[in-house]
């Protein structure tokens, strides 16, 4: 086959999956089954993978299947719309209990409310004074769209509540979505129930959306400044007294037990129930317990979904192939003949790292289970032994890097006395090929510097054309040389310019983050960002001498220091910082609000707290203007004692005139009582 027949398959198969895509996003009615789409796209990707030469902006691994619609106005969240954590299995269960137990600091008798995960759409009601003032999607969970006239369409909404001890302003959580008997009468239009939900409320004309039947099941608030009931359960009762629908199936239960033993037997009857669902979803019952477990950066503390049943499949295993991302870790992935899991077509399964595939004995042309789970990434389960032949092959993992060559080692984890059972390149910043790709590609991320329209593939693309090398060169770009490249014109040209030129002011946490330093996820480059404030004072690490003000850093410890100082002691790391300072604008990080009882103040503890853990403690601080240092220096305002504190901090804070206080004291600053 020829270059000029390679380029017209894959043109023509190109067109077939927009086509589709068209159908499917667009009109809400697909052509073909969810198999023969997925079947589709593996085809083209293979084509991609096979010949390098093919690119194309219609790509699967460029195109986005539903852009936020530009009909409605974008409006930001209150509180942020967090997606949950997971559980699979009852040890995911104990661990999130036992995180809630670590977080108090002390084992307590928990109640949870317990609700049916309903596979819909997210929204949120806004009342002011009784009145339905706006309605909004989940977006991104910080952002959403306002579609407002779109949710008054829906029977279950109420628009005004005539309740005398309704909120003045409250925001009412829950899902939308059509029921399965309702499903029957329009699925000729639609792939499935959630896809013929999300497509109705993105309607131009409410009038068209009103002609769909859409449910609304309430299931919490989000912002509620005067709300004050006391637990979750309260909570959907009051919904109930105020003419909002609630899910029949809601319960409270008192332990990890009574949850499982209810998992099950609702697994069991999901299926003869009027709506999809994958899980349940369990949150802890006390509201004032929630509000004090609070959030991380993606999730509440205090809830957790958990899955149904994983679904699984039979395949075998064609090929191992040796993944490397962009901290050098290489990750083994099984190519095997395409699976149907769950209605999506597996061909890759990861193995997890070399320990895994010894372990389980996972060798080549093996006959192997395996599983998917919610998003989880497919995964190889065991080997059928059984279906073992003489074909079977061991993998050797291999000890030098397969992009560069160089040396793979495991690092030593100082906490296990172990190896860790991660094995690296051992190559640094971006020497090596396949690293550099992948630290570009984070670079260009959604949680990164997210520029629209700089997907995977065109990375990879731009690499291969020798146009994107490092990250200061995405800055660069020559546009009239990408304009003359085969599937760009000058609108989708025109398009990258816009993205990458929206890009150049940045946040600094988001800045950190982006460089992709081993250790250094959203959250340290958040505490890193809040501590050392601007560009200008990161930059000033290269100087070894200015490592002294991360050790002072609360959250950031020996392993992450070690991490940016290897980032500083490569040459190209430097040179790839300094350029992006003189393209980039980076913005400063934000002075937290004033006006808290702390504000301004620095804090560190030593010793046991009682009744509440060091991670409550911080919280605290911080959520009344204070922070926390890591170490007794002139920086420090209070040294805070509880239970067997450490006589050297002590000493070190009685010789520089720190005032130490006992617990009950610093709560007393807080107006709390011990």
């Amino acid at each position: 086959m020829t270059k000029i027949d390679i380029k017209k398959k894959y043109k023509s198969k190109i067109k077939e999956f927009v086509k589709h895509n068209k159908f499917y996003y667009d009109k809400n009615k697909p052509l073909i089954t969810d198999s023969e789409y997925d079947i589709l796209k593996k085809e083209i990707l293979e084509l991609e993978k096979k010949y390098k030469f093919l690119t194309d902006k219609n790509s699967p691994n460029n195109s986005v299947g539903f852009k936020p619609s530009k009909s409605f106005a974008k409006y930001k969240h209150k509180l942020p719309m967090l997606s949950l954590s997971n559980a699979y299995n009852e040890e995911d269960l104990k661990n999130f209990e036992k995180k809630i137990f670590n977080y108090l600091n002390k084992i307590i008798e928990i109640d949870y409310s317990v609700e049916p995960k309903i596979d819909g759409i997210s929204a949120s009601l806004t009342y002011k004074n009784k009145i339905l003032e706006s309605g909004v999607s989940r977006g991104d969970g910080r952002v959403g769209e306002l579609i407002t006239e779109n949710l008054k369409t829906i029977k279950d909404i109420p628009h005004k509540v005539n309740s005398n001890n309704f909120p003045s302003e409250i925001e009412i959580r829950g899902e939308v979505f059509i029921k399965k008997k309702d499903f029957l009468k329009i699925k000729d239009n639609f792939a499935n129930p959630r896809n013929a939900a999300s497509g109705s409320l993105r309607q131009k004309n409410p009038k068209d959306t009103k002609k769909m039947p859409l449910n609304f099941i309430a299931y919490t608030f989000g912002y509620a400044p005067d709300y004050n009931g006391k637990y979750q359960s309260d909570f959907l009762n009051d919904l109930k007294k105020w003419g909002f629908k609630t899910n029949d199936d809601n319960k409270i239960f008192s332990n990890i037990d009574e949850l499982i033993k209810f998992h099950k037997k609702f697994e069991e009857k999901r299926f003869d129930l009027d709506y999809d669902l994958d899980g349940l979803v369990y949150k802890v019952n006390d509201l004032k317990l929630q509000e004090r477990l609070g959030f991380t950066s993606n999730s509440p503390r205090w809830a957790i979904a958990h899955k149904f049943s994983a679904n699984s499949g039979i395949s075998k295993i064609n090929d191992i192939e040796i993944q490397i991302g962009r901290t050098g870790a290489l990750t083994p992935v099984a190519k095997i003949n395409p699976v149907n899991i769950g209605g999506v077509v597996v061909s890759n399964a990861t193995l997890h790292n070399e320990e895994e595939i010894n372990r389980k004995d996972i060798r080549v042309n093996d006959t192997v289970l395996i599983e998917r789970a919610g998003d989880v990434i497919p995964h190889v389960v065991s080997v059928d032994l059984k279906m073992r032949n003489k074909d079977s092959k061991k993998f050797n993992f291999p000890l030098k890097c397969p992009s560069c060559g160089s040396k793979t080692i495991k690092d030593f984890n100082f906490t296990t006395k172990k190896e860790d059972a991660v094995r690296r390149c051992s190559s640094e910043g971006y020497e090596c090929e396949k690293m550099s790709i992948e630290k570009i590609k984070h670079f260009v991320s959604k949680e990164a510097f997210n520029i629209e329209g700089f997907g995977k593939k065109i990375v990879e693309n731009f690499w291969n054309l020798n146009l994107v090398k490092l990250p200061p060169d995405i800055f660069k770009l020559d546009f009239k040389k990408i304009e003359s490249l085969d599937g760009w014109g000058k609108q989708s040209v025109a398009n990258l310019r816009y993205s990458i030129n929206l890009r150049k002011k940045i946040s600094f946490e988001k800045f950190i983050y982006a460089l992709g330093i081993r250790h250094i996820g959203l959250e340290n480059a958040k505490i890193i960002s809040k501590n050392l404030k601007s560009l200008k004072n990161f930059l000033a690490l290269s100087k070894k001498s200015n490592f002294d003000d991360l050790m002072n850093i609360d959250g950031i410890g020996e392993t992450q220091i070690n991490s940016i100082k290897n980032f500083f002691n490569n040459d190209t790391n430097l040179k790839v910082l300094k350029n992006l300072d003189e393209l980039l604008e980076v913005k400063d990080a934000e002075t937290p609000k004033v006006g808290g009882p702390l504000n301004n103040k620095t804090f560190m503890f030593t010793g046991k707290l009682s009744n509440m853990s060091r991670s409550e403690a911080k919280s605290l601080i911080e959520q009344n203007s204070g922070s926390i240092v890591s170490n007794v220096t002139k920086k420090l305002d209070y040294l805070i004692i509880g239970e067997k504190p450490t006589s050297k901090k002590i000493k070190k804070a009685k010789e520089l005139n720190i005032k130490i206080l006992f617990q009950d004291e610093w709560l007393k600053m807080l107006d709390m009582k011990n």
